[in-house]
């Protein structure tokens, strides 16, 4: 199936390793160019030199600075003369119960994790001239709470609730908003996690068991869904929060 990617234009925040740079390979394997993200700018080079300088430009940025977000809108059309969706993943908060979390950790998360993430979606989407697609990555914690992270069941719903909003504002103008909800991938990150453990291979089958697949998901399968959500394929989807995560969600 064509997506209707080739020569279309996307940023992508957060995106010099992990989930969001498998979405970058998805979308530049099927002819898309990029404008990717991340607060190194070592990491943002080293990306860049992966998918092909022709493909690919990186900006060293952090969307708590209010400016970024219209930067790379700039970037994009000086690069590329044009720009055609994005997808908007931040960092995530803080491990620890909600209740234990101080007043001066809700205040930063929800500026970075929240308030940061809803900017870049509005920038983004107010870009968009004609039609488009702005995904905001957010964390199964949307539909459920995750054990320990208690910042982000508290803000990652929010994010899926304004990005339903966005969706019936910009909706007149053909431009999609919608939320994509990651379960386990074998991320650097989260090999990082599996290796501090004292039998690595012992705690990824206990996170494997509890997968209905039975396995860690590989960050291309996840890249490969978010690079359809924003193609032209998907053009009749928006405001939907979508899982991938192997079945691990017991929620409609």
């Amino acid at each position: 199936m064509d997506l209707g990617l080739a020569d279309r234009v996307f940023i992508l925040t957060g995106a010099s390793r992990g989930l969001g740079f498998a979405t970058a390979q998805a979308l530049v394997l099927d002819g898309a160019r990029v404008v990717i993200s991340s607060r190194s700018a070592d990491k943002v080079d080293e990306a860049v030199a992966e998918l092909g300088t022709d493909h690919a430009v990186g900006v060293a940025a952090d969307l708590s600075d209010p400016t970024t977000a219209r930067e790379l809108v700039d970037t994009a059309m000086e690069r590329f003369g044009r720009l055609d969706g994005a997808l908007v993943s931040v960092g995530g908060p803080a491990a620890g119960s909600a209740a234990s979390m101080t007043d001066e950790q809700w205040r930063a998360a929800f500026d970075t994790v929240f308030l940061g993430s809803v900017r870049a979606a509005r920038t983004f989407a107010s870009a968009l001239h004609d039609g488009g697609a702005v995904g905001l990555v957010l964390s199964t914690s949307v539909k459920t709470p995750l054990a320990g992270l208690g910042l982000s069941n508290g803000l990652r719903p929010g994010l899926a609730m304004v990005a339903k909003d966005m969706a019936d504002e910009y909706g007149p103008r053909g431009v999609r908003v919608l939320s994509v909800l990651p379960g386990r991938f074998m991320t650097d990150r989260n090999r990082e996690l599996f290796s501090a453990h004292d039998d690595p291979a012992t705690a990824m089958a206990e996170v494997a068991a509890g997968i209905p697949l039975r396995r860690i998901g590989e960050p291309s399968e996840y890249g490969r869904v978010a690079a359809f959500l924003l193609s032209p394929a998907a053009s009749y989807m928006t405001g939907v929060a979508v899982a991938v995560d192997g079945g691990a969600l017991r929620t409609l």
